[in-house]
């Protein structure tokens, strides 16, 4: 039976053409049809629920006229009733068309009618046969109805499981062998079943299995189906099961990292250690120790970046990925590993070695020439006249952005008079300003210059105000045009944590250079990077520490 293009939301009409057509599923080919539209049946029911549960059944009956009819028949179905939640929303969808008070005959027989069913479903949720015989037989076996059918379930699976890597270690036996179409009824006849724990062991099987044909095998309903299931962790697999589902399937992989960026976007992180906590449990940093598996997530979240106008959260949330990406391809025991250039293959590559070096692999002594190596190959290669597109350039920013830890100790050297500034200067202007068409990133280079300035001939100052900085907070501030408000805002925040008079004013001047929404999430976002940063490293000093929890919990009521 041909499968279906997507069905439009609520199309009523369309699923009751289906459930009659389908029966009660006695054919393999019904069997087949329906296990490959139950996930889109579930929420169809789902919104239909949603649709009358408030209406009464007059209005539900008057909106929906066939709705007994489609109910009636889906009730019976044991592949829909055995699905998931299906079952459970038929009951809810049912006793919206019960009438509290009947007004009529028609009702009070309506009213029978669910209940029978009600029952039925109810009945079959325990497992109970109604045939005599098969009783008898389950009882002299010594089990209950609910025991026999357990261990039934459990005795295929482990037959399968067998049977498919006794085939996977044996691909050369022809004779022996399973048929690709053998190992696809399977995965369909699998997707009503996918939460059921007794099935872990042989959804982790066909999973890992590949078989000797070089198209997939495995039904893209099931792999949706898993994917979903895992994704809402209904089900739990082994990471090689996992990362084989997306290898092997990009929709997949595309739902997980959307997934991801939902669940950041949507609740409120205090901190980075739970961003990395919730990117971990995603299993996608680890998966992205597939090169494949990195290069599509990479472009994802880039396409995140340019859909939201780079703003600061989701380029944290990037940053934070390719570092805990990198731990897992650091740690990794495989040996040899995937080599960096399968990971950024048209990037230059002492560039990406370059930034790619944790700055706690390295010396702090040595932060400030490795700063100014990854500045010079920067330079270099952006005022080569072969980038001419503003899509070159954007991926070598791209690159840079990623890596944005270095970014930061940049801005923190440059304060501290530990880097050369000129060209830890550039650095940052390129990252904050990478065209120059009209000069632009020249002009912030002159405008950072002159902050910066200002700001190291007060940073040795134990007694600051907030008007000795006004020049400063008046080029975040102020209204006219200033050429880069964001590094300003990087290099002040910067000079209020690390010098001695700004600690004093750091409350007083955060607090009104955060007036809005936008500024107050960029130095929000700046802070607990330099908090994560300070947690592993243990580079800095409390009283630093300190100022930058209390800055912390005051931001977070303005983000």
């Amino acid at each position: 039976m041909a499968q279906d293009a997507t069905v439009p939301e609520l199309n009523f009409g369309y699923w009751l053409d289906k459930a009659i057509e389908w029966g009660q599923a006695t054919t393999l080919e019904s069997q087949k049809d329906v296990c490959l539209h139950l996930p889109q049946l579930q929420e169809f029911l789902h919104q239909l629920y949603e649709t009358i549960k408030h209406s009464g059944s007059t209005v539900a009956i008057q909106q929906f006229p066939l709705i007994g009819q489609l109910l009636g028949r889906l009730c019976w179905n044991p592949f829909v009733i055995g699905y998931d939640e299906s079952q459970k929303t038929l009951m809810w969808c049912l006793c919206c068309l019960y009438s509290s008070e009947p007004q009529n005959a028609v009702e009070l027989k309506a009213n029978s009618w669910i209940r029978s069913l009600l029952c039925h479903l109810l009945s079959s949720s325990k497992w109970e046969s109604n045939e005599a015989e098969t009783s008898t037989f389950i009882s002299a076996l010594g089990y209950t109805s609910a025991d026999y059918y357990c261990h039934l379930v459990k005795n295929m699976v482990v037959s399968l499981v067998t049977e498919l890597r006794e085939n996977q270690f044996n691909g050369l036996n022809i004779q022996g062998s399973i048929s690709a179409s053998r190992v696809n009824a399977v995965s369909i006849f699998c997707v009503p079943l996918i939460t059921l724990p007794d099935l872990t062991p042989l959804l982790e099987t066909l999973l890992l299995y590949h078989g000797g044909s070089s198209k997939e095998i495995l039904c893209s309903e099931f792999l949706e189906a898993v994917n979903e299931a895992f994704l809402k962790k209904k089900i739990s697999l082994p990471e090689s099961a996992v990362f084989s589902l997306w290898l092997r399937h990009l929709p997949s992989l595309e739902k997980a990292t959307l997934h991801l960026l939902d669940q950041l976007f949507s609740i409120q992180l205090n901190s980075l250690e739970e961003v990395a906590c919730v990117m971990k449990d995603s299993l996608l940093p680890q998966a992205a120790r597939h090169p494949a598996i990195f290069r599509i997530v990479n472009e994802i979240f880039k396409n995140a970046l340019l859909e939201t106008d780079g703003t600061s959260g989701v380029m944290t949330i990037i940053q934070v990925f390719t570092q805990l990406f990198l731990q897992a391809h650091q740690n990794e025991n495989k040996q040899p590993k995937f080599p960096l250039k399968a990971y950024f293959p048209y990037h230059h590559q002492p560039l990406v070695r370059g930034l790619v070096r944790r700055p706690f692999e390295l010396p702090t002594t040595y932060w400030s020439q490795h700063l100014k190596r990854i500045s010079d190959m920067l330079k270099a290669l952006v005022e080569d006249t072969n980038i001419s597109s503003l899509t070159d350039l954007f991926e070598i920013w791209f690159l840079v952005a990623c890596f944005g830890e270095w970014l930061d100790i940049a801005a923190e050297q440059l304060l501290k008079a530990a880097a050369e500034p000129d060209a830890v200067l550039w650095l940052l202007a390129f990252y904050y300003c990478p065209k120059n068409e009209n000069q632009q990133r020249t002009q912030t280079m002159v405008e950072a210059q002159a902050v910066y300035n200002h700001l190291m001939m007060l940073f040795s100052c134990t007694d600051l105000s907030l008007k000795d900085l006004e020049a400063a907070i008046h080029r975040i501030t102020g209204t006219e045009q200033c050429w880069n408000q964001h590094l300003t805002t990087h290099l002040l925040t910067n000079f209020l944590l690390f010098s001695p008079g700004g600690h004093k004013i750091a409350q007083e001047c955060i607090d009104h250079i955060t007036k809005t929404t936008d500024t107050s999430k960029e130095v929000y976002n700046l802070l607990i990077r330099t908090a994560y940063r300070f947690k592993h490293s243990g580079e800095e000093n409390q009283r630093t520490v300190k100022l930058l929890n209390e800055l912390l919990q005051k931001l977070i009521l303005k983000v």
